[in-house]
């Protein structure tokens, strides 16, 4: 193979699946004049195999792919920890809230908690919230896009900023242009395209080993250097209490926060029944337990071919593991991007991030939009016309661009950080908020505001004062150090604290609220 095979693969796998996936947001396209349309597809139409497949295709970031591989690689049993718990996720709480989250003319996190509670008031708190989380998200996706396409086209790293500004427009231009229809097509599509990938490199990699998965853990062992701390969980943030604290915290964390995200979510309020809820489920599950299958078999593969060290060289948190293994298991290749499976690797990675970003941007601009965009008393009903699709489209590209001059102005730094922000936002007052909701009697917005308006200065502060902002190598700010909390995730006391304030602020109900609200008694109908 010569040296641009690789590189001419990819740029031509690129732009096929640009193509496809613009082909599709046209055909998407032809019907969102109405809200229906635009924030649900119209209602059902994907069907609960559909469904499933868009929802695995939201709940798989790039930080599943980048970050878990990177994980598995430099910290051996905490990464497959935190594979295991991504999909323990996913199944556990769609299952718990999956089928409340289903209402008609429900679009939002707002939308369902005010039509739930009967009251409209608990919107904006909603909407703050939802905006904390995606944000940070976003940020990561857009970053994660720019490099990709650099290392495709082979791009210097002075054009990563072009890159990042060329594939953050184009990956709005998806969300405004084609809506949840048209994210929901691109999302079943970069499902099918990481499944194919990931199980590509996981085959070759257990070739390479004998098709022996043990035989592979001992080879990942043996070059981690970290004997046997690599088999057992405690090496990513040490053996003290400090850090089996840290461990615990992140992965509660994870598994609260993870599947609560509200371009999740967003897919399961147009389902038509219970039984489409949970086939729904279950057909999200399969894929994404497959693909963390592939990744914890690509990281191990990664620590066994090229070393621990050679990939925190690279990279500190480890995210260009699953790029760096593509080379070593094509040896034919003159480096790593001139690697056929380089390019397909690659192509499923932007994939991810364009979807990512396409999903988190609708659901960001329809909180801009429903949640911010009317007053407290006024209802759902009551602002299904007059251009609120309009208003949506015009939120998607002022939101997009925003994000995309933040992550230009960041680059990469702090990816962590940012990712952990959003889960801990998101296990600390989407999760209490949603659980509540849906089954506690008598619980009111004012429960929702004191949850959403107590624990979000409470994160803001641990965060900031912890070592995920300063005085690590992997911080947001890594050359300062002015952590004083010793914790990296701060969920031990951010989950509570989230369900204290929600049981306290449903103690001092202002009386607004019907017992079960206007759909809880249609909860167990539906």
């Amino acid at each position: 193979m010569s040296s641009t095979d690789g590189q001419s693969l990819a740029a031509m796998v690129f732009l096929v699946f640009v193509a496809g996936s613009l082909l599709l947001c046209g055909l998407a396209a032809a019907d969102l004049d109405e809200p229906e349309h635009f924030y649900a597809g119209g209602g059902a139409a994907f069907g609960p195999v559909g469904s499933g497949l868009a929802v695995a295709g939201d709940y798989v970031s790039a930080a599943t792919l980048l970050s878990t591989t990177g994980a598995v690689a430099l910290d051996g049993a905490d990464g497959i920890l935190f594979a295991a718990v991504t999909v323990l996720s996913l199944w556990l709480v769609l299952r718990i809230l999956g089928e409340r989250l289903r209402a008609e003319g429900v679009f939002t996190l707002g939308d369902f908690v005010a039509d739930r509670l009967g009251d409209p008031a608990a919107r904006k708190a909603l909407g703050t919230a939802a905006l904390v989380v995606l944000t940070p998200l976003l940020l990561v996706q857009l970053s994660t896009g720019g490099h990709i396409i650099a290392a495709m086209f082979g791009l210097p790293e002075a054009a990563l900023t072009a890159c990042t500004v060329g594939s953050g427009a184009l990956m709005v231009g998806y969300a405004a242009f084609g809506g949840m229809r048209g994210t929901g097509y691109i999302q079943i599509l970069k499902i099918a395209v990481v499944l194919v990938a990931v199980t590509l490199l996981a085959g070759l990699v257990l070739a390479r080993h004998g098709w022996s998965p043990p035989a592979l853990f001992s080879a990942a062992r043996e070059q981690s250097g970290a004997g046997t701390g690599y088999a057992v969980p405690g090496l990513h943030f040490g053996p003290s209490l400090t850090g089996r604290l840290d461990l615990l915290g992140f992965a509660v964390t994870l598994l609260l926060g993870a599947a609560c995200l509200p371009h999740l979510t967003m897919r399961l309020h147009p389902l038509r029944d219970a039984r489409t809820a949970r086939r729904t489920v279950g057909w999200a599950v399969v894929p994404v337990t497959l693909v963390c299958l592939g990744v914890a078999v690509a990281g191990l593969g990664a620590c066994a071919l090229l070393g621990r060290d050679a990939i925190r060289a690279a990279d500190p948190t480890g995210s260009t593991a699953l790029l760096m293994v593509t080379g070593a298991l094509d040896p034919s290749a003159d480096g790593t991007r001139h690697s056929m499976l380089f390019a397909i690797v690659a192509c499923a990675v932007f994939a991810t991030t364009l979807a990512a970003v396409a999903g988190i941007t609708l659901a960001a601009a329809a909180g801009l939009v429903r949640d911010f965009g009317g007053s407290p008393g006024e209802t759902r009903t009551s602002r299904r016309r007059g251009g609120e699709v309009r208003r949506a489209r015009a939120g998607v590209v002022l939101f997009g661009s925003a994000a995309v001059l933040l992550a230009v102005l960041l680059r990469d730094r702090g990816t962590l950080t940012l990712i952990s922000l959003s889960l801990t936002v998101g296990a600390s007052v989407l999760a209490p908020v949603l659980l509540c909701t849906a089954f506690l009697p008598r619980y009111s917005s004012t429960g929702v505001r004191w949850t959403v308006y107590g624990t979000l200065p409470l994160i803001a502060t641990l965060m900031t004062l912890s070592p995920a902002v300063s005085g690590t190598p992997t911080a947001l700010l890594p050359d300062h150090d002015f952590h004083l909390f010793p914790l990296q995730t701060p969920g031990l006391i951010t989950i509570p604290a989230g369900f204290l304030l929600g049981l306290r602020g449903r103690t001092r109900t202002d009386g607004r609220r019907p017992a079960w609200g206007t759909r809880g008694s249609e909860a167990g109908v539906r």
